[in-house]
């Protein structure tokens, strides 16, 4: 079928004005939030209103053998959303309904394309709050972070996003709707809503979600605490949590982080600081008085610079406006950064880091460091300018040695921002051929043609027989779809 013709008939399932087909326009779904990838154009882009338009659209796909994919709101950070293989982006903005609230059970239905701070503006003041909360979370859906399992600053204490999702509507790459969970906290058979929750789209499309919801806290108590080193930092780190003490949140950030804050946004960290950590409580008032007074004691014996607690919300709000701007603020030190993302067991921090900084001297770079120290999962900034002949390759290939980094002391590719294309080539270093052969089974089950969302998460028997994997640009292949045009 042609182009034309299948804008047409996707119109008529949407209606022409939520059909984006001009070259133009299309260039805005080119990439998602990691833009160094390479970029890739989808044939279309369709934003239905409700499940059945999504019935509808993947329905054409199948009947015309279109490679497609769902997206929300873009701002991930492997390249997930990214359509490499041309064919129908489905943008599933418009359906941000909040469709069902059940305080008394402590549940909620609501659409993918609701963003995830919404959730939480929806109910705060009947005292519940949804507990994932991604840096993104102003911005991000709950639909993507679905996909990705995203994680956040509390998710040391709360857990993933697969922690609280209870049930899923999904559209499969045949059209067919089923159900997989429910309200209830566990149900019997095998877990589809499990193993959907970080499938990043290549098993269908949730087009409903059914989310659990938190009562809030009795007391809060945020502590910022600095250190002249990581190492300090980091030891501090490990006793805290030795103690049997989980903090909802545990954040690090390093001497690039803490000056680039500084010159923004003046919070006032202490000259001479290496490594600030930025630490939650949340619970009943005399359990977090305690906790923090042992936090101090601990801070205090690996040599704290200073440490301050946070009088009220005004100045909780400050300390945080820190850690959520630490990103955007490495933006004002350099022409451009690569963001990671890897797991290492929190002992094995002070090592790690000191590695990843002498990646960063070997290479001429500056690494800055902010991460979920509680439970190590890194999120080191390559900061280069990619105007410099050769300097994104080189930050590229930094960028893979700080994941073969994070596997060599038994950690992880990703702790939340996915595969994507981005990590595809990794996946052969974290699992044997017979690990991604068994996932690629699964995979066929839901999607028998691996249509849905191609090129990602899973590589292809080539990669797979790789050993020595080195990260190279991705070349766009795009098949079927542009070919019949």
């Amino acid at each position: 079928m042609e182009k034309r013709k299948i804008v047409k008939e996707l119109a008529t399932i949407v209606g022409p004005e939520w059909v984006i087909s001009d070259p133009d326009e299309l260039t805005v779904y080119e990439c998602d939030g990691m833009t160094y990838l390479e970029k890739a154009l989808p044939d279309v882009v369709v934003l239905p209103d409700n499940t059945e338009q999504v019935v509808a659209v993947v329905k054409l796909c199948d009947r015309e053998q279109l490679p497609f994919l769902p997206r929300g709101a873009g701002t991930g950070l492997s390249g997930g959303a990214i359509a490499v293989q041309g064919g129908v982006i489905i943008g599933l903005n418009r359906m941000n309904r909040i469709l069902e609230i059940d305080l008394a059970n402590q549940r909620a239905v609501v659409e993918p394309g609701l963003v995830n701070i919404a959730m939480t503006q929806a109910v705060v003041d009947r005292g519940y709050y949804f507990a994932p909360d991604p840096a993104s979370q102003a911005a991000s859906s709950i639909g993507g972070n679905v996909a990705e399992n995203a994680g956040g600053p509390h998710c040391l204490k709360y857990g993933t996003t697969t922690m609280h999702i209870l049930g899923l509507e999904l559209v499969l790459a045949s059209g067919e709707i089923v159900q997989v969970g429910g309200k209830t906290l566990d149900c019997p058979g095998y877990d589809l809503t499990g193993l959907f929750v970080g499938s990043e789209g290549t098993l269908g499309i949730a087009t409903k979600v059914t989310v659990r919801l938190l009562r809030q806290a009795e007391a809060v108590k945020t502590l910022l605490a600095s250190f002249r080193t990581i190492d300090a930092a980091s030891e501090a780190v490990s006793e805290i949590i030795a103690t049997g003490i989980i903090p909802s949140a545990l954040e690090m950030m390093d001497r690039h982080i803490i000056k680039a804050l500084e010159e923004w946004l003046q919070i006032g960290y202490p000259e001479g600081a290496g490594a600030v950590l930025l630490v939650d409580l949340d619970g009943p008032a005399a359990e977090i008085e305690a906790h923090a007074k042992r936090i101090e004691q601990i801070c205090a014996q690996h040599g704290v610079l200073d440490l301050r607690i946070a009088k009220d919300e005004q100045e909780r709000t400050l300390l945080w406006k820190g850690r959520k701007g630490a990103v955007a603020a490495v933006g004002r030190i350099t022409h451009e950064f690569y963001l990671q993302d890897g797991v290492v067991p929190r002992t094995k921090l002070p090592q790690v880091l000191r590695e990843v900084e002498a990646i960063a001297e070997r290479n001429a770079f500056v690494i800055a460091n902010v991460f979920h120290a509680g439970d190590g999962n890194l999120h080191p900034l390559i900061c280069f300018d990619s105007r410099r002949e050769g300097e994104l390759q080189r930050a590229i290939a930094a960028g893979a040695e700080i994941m073969r980094l994070c596997l060599s002391v038994g950690g992880s590719i990703t702790g939340e921002h996915g595969i994507g294309m981005e990590k595809i080539d990794f996946i052969p270093l974290m699992y044997s051929p017979d690990d991604l052969k068994a996932m690629r089974r699964v995979r066929v089950v839901f999607d028998p043609s691996l249509r849905c969302n191609p090129g990602k998460l899973l590589p292809n028997a080539r990669t797979c027989s790789e050993t020595n994997v080195a990260y190279r640009p991705h070349r766009v292949e795009r098949e079927g779809l542009v070919q019949r045009y």
